[in-house]
């Protein structure tokens, strides 16, 4: 399944404070000067940049250790791609094989990577946090981010409107409250050759 990928053009909300459909494609260096860590810049607007910050940052550690491990599509989104002040995290999915997953040897390379042992999508892993409906993974509880690893073929557990399950690129590309289709971010490595900048 390919997604339309957007380049080049800056980012703005749409009328729903949606980004616009497509993926857009940042460096963790680029992704901090973004609309999305900076702001609509409104007068009025008490958006919460030191908190974007700091999610951008948890969000970086956790990428840079799938990528350590040959993960290399990642891809964020959640009320942090939208117009909201002080989103609650960042949520977000990585394109991995399925015998890696299946086999435990994906979660076990990157639990040595990580000094808090984060990675898992154990649904009895998940713990109550104060104010919030839903039990939370650890990645949650210590990143205040959830990403979640996708296999071609194999539904998310989010369903669509009419009750189709969906996979993870499709769910993530549209917006929780109302199925709006919305742009995601790609996360990319700054050493990556893009040609559009030779």
């Amino acid at each position: 399944m390919s997604y339309n990928v957007v380049m080049g053009s800056p980012l703005t909300f749409d009328a729903h404070g949606l980004l616009p459909p497509g993926d857009y494609e940042f460096t963790f260096e680029e992704l901090r000067r973004s609309l999305l860590v900076r702001g609509p810049g409104r007068a009025d607007s008490t958006w919460d940049t030191a908190w974007r910050e700091s999610l951008v940052g948890n969000l970086e550690v956790m990428t840079r250790q799938l990528w350590q491990v040959g993960i290399r599509d990642v891809f964020a989104d959640g009320s942090f791609v939208e117009e909201k002040d002080h989103p609650n995290d960042i949520d977000g999915y990585f394109v991995c094989a399925l015998a890696d997953l299946a086999s435990g040897e994906l979660t076990r390379k990157l639990n040595l990577l990580d000094p808090y042992k984060i990675w898992t999508w154990d649904p009895r892993s998940r713990q109550a946090f104060r104010g919030y409906p839903k039990k939370q993974l650890p990645m949650w509880h210590r990143y205040r981010i959830e990403l979640y690893p996708h296999v071609a073929g194999f539904s998310s557990g989010i369903r669509d409107s009419q009750g189709h399950e969906l996979e993870f690129p499709s769910a993530f590309r549209q917006s929780r409250r109302d199925g709006r289709p919305r742009g995601i971010i790609k996360l990319k490595l700054e050493n990556q050759h893009d040609p559009q900048r030779s």
